[in-house]
């Protein structure tokens, strides 16, 4: 589908079909996303793409909302905070950033091919890092579900209007 068609469309899912997601359809939409810009291409990240049940459940337990156990597969975005570049002039890292773009990627990538997504930050950090077993330099960013929505009937998104967000000089 177009871009436009696409950005208008997606959609956080919160309700997740039986269907099962296999590996290569994940794989796909990872490696689109890999092609996401970042700060002089370091791709400061790791995607860890959770499919075992035994780690479906370690992962889940990390998010205190019950929706989640309805997804066959996370995907979580790990920063790697030593590996990114640096603004020179104050020493911002740019691992948040790098992420956040390839995640934007991902997203849409899975929503263009049928799936569903939802960007989840709210969840046990310690607990995930034990999970993935992460160094001390590695902190988890996001925990994406994906899978096919139990419905595919869009919710009415709520934005604010162009003329709040743009300024004109």
């Amino acid at each position: 589908m177009d871009f436009s068609t696409l950005a208008n469309t997606r959609y956080s899912v919160r309700k997740f079909s039986n269907k099962p997601v296999d590996k290569a359809t994940i794989e796909q939409v990872i490696d689109v996303a890999r092609k996401a810009p970042s700060a002089v291409n370091f791709q400061p990240y790791t995607v860890y793409a959770i499919m075992q049940p035994e780690n479906l459940l370690k992962v889940k337990a990390c998010y205190h909302r019950d929706w989640l156990n309805g997804a066959p597969a996370i995907i979580v975005v790990v920063g790697n905070k030593d590996m990114a570049w640096k603004r020179s002039a104050d020493m911002k890292n740019y691992t948040d950033i790098d992420a956040a773009i390839f995640i934007d990627h991902l997203t849409l990538q899975a929503a263009d091919m049928g799936l569903g997504t939802c960007w989840v930050c709210n969840f046990d950090i310690d607990g995930l890092s034990e999970a993935l077993q992460l160094k001390a330099t590695q902190e988890p960013i996001a925990i994406i579900p994906i899978g096919y929505a139990e419905t595919h009937e869009p919710p009415v998104k709520k934005r604010k209007g162009l003329d709040d967000l743009l300024v004109w000089m």
